[in-house]
């Protein structure tokens, strides 16, 4: 029988293409698409349920997901790592119940940020630049943030990141220690540079996204995935990691 699945914010851009990805999958099913005007009892009867709506209500939208049996796909950013551990927290307390957050569902994001862990490992001065379209509406984004998350537990035992100057504004914001610098333009979709400094040399591991055709296969890897799982989940590199059923 195929996973039943209902997306929510399913009239935004990534909430359209999940949409679209769902119908294509032959072991999914779209059971229901709800917008901003949807009574969140629209998703009953799902497996699955796909959070792209915004940052102020993806918690409610989880929340109520989750206690009513439903596995949650979280493609919304502003998962904060306090919000995360009390995620973590709920679902220990129902076995069998999972939540999948994915900051980004690019493969070629995905697989940035696994390289420049592997660079921290070398480098301590580390700076991100991320550029996205002029109407993202959070900044820093959530695959930034992520990316920095990720590279500063790589340095945390290595002596930390070399960050001068972090009390100025122009610094930008710091997200454990690593500054991160957020652009806003027209005729952007989205771009990400992880720039590192040695001695007598620089290195920029950059990726860029073209066109959103680029989350499909990543839409339906971690929908596969999460089918799959239980508890907590941050991340698309442990489906990416997982092997193949």
């Amino acid at each position: 029988m195929p996973t039943r699945v209902a997306v929510i914010g399913a009239t935004g851009r990534l909430g359209s293409q999940v949409a679209q990805v769902v119908s294509a999958m032959p072991d999914m099913t779209l059971v229901a698409s709800l917008d901003s005007r949807s009574d969140l009892q629209e998703m009953l009867g799902a497996d699955i349920a796909v959070d792209v709506t915004l940052p102020s209500v993806s918690k409610t939208v989880v929340e109520f997901a989750l206690s009513q049996g439903i596995k949650v796909l979280v493609g919304t950013s502003g998962w904060s790592a306090d919000r995360l551990k009390e995620l973590e927290k709920a679902l220990e307390k129902s076995p069998g119940l999972a939540a999948f957050v994915v900051p980004n569902f690019s493969l070629g994001s995905t697989l940035q940020t696994m390289v420049a862990k592997t660079i921290a490992e070398h480098f301590e001065s580390i700076e991100i630049v991320e550029t996205h379209h002029a109407s993202k509406v959070d900044s820093p984004s959530g695959t930034a943030v992520r990316t920095a998350e990720e590279i500063a537990e790589v340095r945390r035992e290595r002596g930390g990141v070399i960050a001068p100057h972090s009390n100025q504004s122009a610094r930008g914001d710091q997200i454990q220690g690593i500054p991160v610098h957020s652009l806003r333009l027209n005729g952007v979709l989205a771009q990400q540079d992880v720039v590192f400094g040695g001695t007598g040399e620089t290195l920029t591991v950059s990726h860029t996204t073209h066109a959103r055709d680029a989350y499909s296969a990543g839409i339906a890897l971690a929908l596969r995935f999460l089918h799959q799982s239980s508890g907590l989940t941050v991340g698309l590199e442990h489906a990416v990691n997982a092997p193949s059923s």
